[in-house]
């Protein structure tokens, strides 16, 4: 029960951990990689519409939310006992990855759907939704800047993913910090060179800069793993990467299906 119980804290706060050390890393490390940047440092002070200190105290608000939706599913459900204490090492690696997979459909399918009829109803997007996209110029640690009710389904749609996968509160400590991971470098405004997300994940910074411009509104809902549920919704928006004169690099959604 001891361990049990540690796992499940562990579940509980790794995430909120992972986000900040993650984010650190990105701003520290950020300033001498000002050629990957999809932004200027002068576009991120000038087209955001919220200070830096309202995000920080808006993130740890929705990291609260989502510590004790987590809990609350321990709670319940007592939390599972962890995969390799029944079966072979090997057998439980595979069901690991089963978990993670079908974590992921799950997590990306909710998340589709919310994300997207957070932005078609017009009053929940003008008074819940439309919060998150005062940030038009992404960075990382505005990843879950959002507003209190828009918070409630990433916190739901995490907790189920997790619940729904079948997974331990030690193998949800693993998945849950990937996801944030993903969502903070999806928000990071840069494309790192060799970055595996990049390589692995059509969704990424580019992918979802797009959604964040002021014509990508409608279109790039998926976060934050596929971008299935675009292609098959017919919400997807092709973009090109093209260099600045000034350095860095700039996203461009196509023209074709942005006038549509």
């Amino acid at each position: 029960m001891a361990l049990a119980t540690s796992d499940e804290l562990l579940a509980i706060f790794m995430p909120v951990v992972v986000y900040w050390i993650y984010s650190g890393m990105y701003v520290i490390f950020g300033w001498g990689f000002e050629n990957y940047r999809l932004h200027s440092r002068k576009e991120e002070e000038e087209k955001n519409f919220v200070p830096k200190k309202t995000v920080i105290k808006a993130v740890l608000l929705q990291q609260t939310f989502q510590s004790i939706a987590l809990f609350l599913m321990f709670k319940v459900t007592g939390g599972n006992h962890d995969v390799g204490a029944s079966k072979g090492q090997a057998s439980s690696y595979i069901v690991i990855a089963r978990q993670f997979v079908v974590a992921m459909l799950v997590m990306d399918t909710l998340q589709y759907f919310m994300h997207r009829y957070m932005h078609y109803n017009k009053y929940f997007y003008r008074h819940f939704h439309s919060y998150h996209h005062r940030i038009v110029v992404p960075y990382v640690y505005g990843a879950f800047y959002n507003d209190n009710v828009d918070r409630l389904p990433d916190a739901i749609g995490t907790t189920l993913a997790t619940f729904l996968a079948g997974m331990s509160p030690r193998t949800s400590t693993f998945f849950v910090s990937l996801a944030t991971i993903k969502a903070v470098d999806d928000h990071s405004g840069m494309l790192l060179p060799g970055n595996p997300f990049h390589i692995f994940f059509w969704n990424n910074s580019a992918f979802h800069d797009t959604h964040h411009q002021l014509c990508g509104g409608k279109y790039n809902f998926s976060t934050p793993f596929f971008v299935m549920w675009d292609r098959i919704m017919g919400t997807y928006m092709p973009y090109s990467i093209e260099k600045r004169a000034e350095g860095g690099f700039e996203v461009r959604a196509i023209k074709e299906l942005k006038d549509d």
